[in-house]
């Protein structure tokens, strides 16, 4: 094979630490060529190794110059791949630049596209096909489908089809099980719910049973959106993950800081679009806000930053209060990408225009039709955070909430290849889900017609 000079040779990061001569570490470099030309026999893959270069990547809370490898959809130590198996990339992307990020993770969208978890059971399959490819090409290469409070017999029918699946091409954004929100909520709070769902736990567990099913819990759902002050729910919170190995989040509730603060205590980890459909903000009773500014450990929290749901001043405040727990959600509705018009959220009609999803007849929002790419770049307009801190927002922190942080929602070695190439503003500029490129090209989908 060819070999280039010395000194027109790009040279990994780990190959040549600042007191290494550029000129020894190019002869150095280009008798490691020689050497991995004789030795290709011996390499431990034949799977092509992919570098991504000329960059900035997102990696322990910093943007830093360096390169990517990723080899069969994970990314990869290239000290490894250099040294041990004695390769370089087959295939190189230039970046131009760019900022490289892991692909964002939207913990809370009931639907997109015209379609909707919790209403299309008919069309269930249709629906989780066509909004996963929908979500990857805007660069949400991970999600929790949602469904808000439904029926028994709809969790029967629908929940199987919202469990954990792998990202691809074929199948989209990776789905990392459903987000059941209800019906264990509040009656007061609500929100878009049909009222006549909602229900008690006076039984424990075999309330839940009997509303989901737990096998359907274990096999299909990362976490459960529920009120701490609704009947047999503090008590049920440890015996339920026990049971099923969900998370829990507080949500639609009118709790007060002593029952969302032991719910917490019983294993609660997150709150479910803080600020929306939950106890106001008092100075002797902070409800569930009140959460984030406990002494011990703080749950997670999911923020709309749609300019809607969410003052900025209020998004500010608990970015202040909380950094390391904010997770950017969309709670997108089946309006999401689709212009002004009437909709459904679960059975619920509403109406959406300019930029704003009530429920028909009413000032009740409804979801939101942002996408999770705005609320990212809205963050940054609404805090003065930082690029890395509004990232974080999107991948890191909703990844560890769900516990997966070891696969999703970073550039470590080991973890999942879903990756974005964005420019300076954060507008996403290529999408790669399991080291492999999504385009309009080769990601087909259609809107519910």
């Amino acid at each position: 094979m060819a070999q280039p000079s010395p000194s027109s040779t790009t040279y990994p990061s780990f190959f040549t630490p600042s007191h290494v001569n550029k000129t020894a570490a190019g002869q150095l470099f280009c008798q490691f060529l020689s050497l991995q030309s004789a030795s290709a026999a011996m390499s431990k893959s034949d799977s092509p190794i992919t570098q991504f270069y000329n960059c900035r990547v997102l990696r322990d809370h910093k943007l830093v110059e360096d390169y990517l490898y990723v080899q069969d959809g994970k990314i990869i130590d290239p000290a490894k791949m250099f040294w041990d198996e004695m390769r370089l990339p087959d295939v190189r992307i230039d970046c131009k630049g760019g900022i490289v990020s892991p692909g964002y993770i939207d913990v809370q969208i009931n639907g997109a596209y015209g379609y909707d978890f919790s209403n299309d059971t008919e069309l269930i399959q249709e629906a989780v096909d066509n909004i996963s490819k929908g979500l990857l090409l805007q660069g949400c290469t991970s999600y929790c489908p949602t469904t808000v409070s439904s029926r028994p017999e709809i969790y029967h029918k629908v929940l199987p089809f919202l469990g954990p699946r792998e990202g691809s091409i074929e199948n989209g954004a990776a789905i990392l099980g459903a987000h059941v929100e209800g019906p264990f909520i509040s009656p007061q709070k609500k929100g878009a719910h049909e009222l006549a769902t909602l229900r008690t736990a006076k039984n424990g567990l075999a309330d839940f049973d009997e509303c989901y099913g737990l096998d359907n819990l274990r096999k299909n759902v990362a976490y459960v959106t529920m009120a701490p002050e609704v009947e047999g729910i503090i008590d049920t919170i440890p015996k339920l993950i026990e049971a099923t190995g969900i998370n829990i989040s507080s949500g639609h509730s009118n709790s007060t800081s002593a029952q969302a603060n032991l719910a917490h205590q019983n294993g609660a980890k997150m709150i479910t679009h803080l600020f929306n459909a939950m106890h106001a903000f008092h100075q002797r009773d902070p409800g569930i806000i009140g959460l984030l500014g406990a002494s011990e450990s703080r749950p997670f929290y999911g923020i709309i930053c749609d300019g809607v749901h969410v003052h900025p001043h209020s998004v500010m405040i608990a970015y202040y209060a909380h950094p390391t727990g904010a997770c950017l959600v969309t709670d997108a509705m089946s309006a999401q990408s689709l212009p002004d018009g009437s909709y459904k959220l679960g059975k619920m009609d509403v109406d959406v225009h300019s930029g704003h999803a009530y429920i028909k007849g009413t000032d009740t929002i409804a979801g939101s039709i942002v996408d999770l790419a705005s609320c990212v770049r809205n963050f940054i307009k609404f805090t003065g955070a930082s690029k890395v801190e509004a990232l974080e927002n999107a991948t890191l922190h909703p990844a560890q909430m769900l516990g997966i942080a070891d696969r999703k929602g970073t550039l470590n070695h080991g973890a999942d290849a879903d990756v974005l190439i964005l420019d300076d503003n954060l507008n996403v500029e290529r999408i790669f889900v399991g080291g492999t490129e999504a385009t309009r090209d080769n990601v087909k989908f259609h809107h519910k017609m």
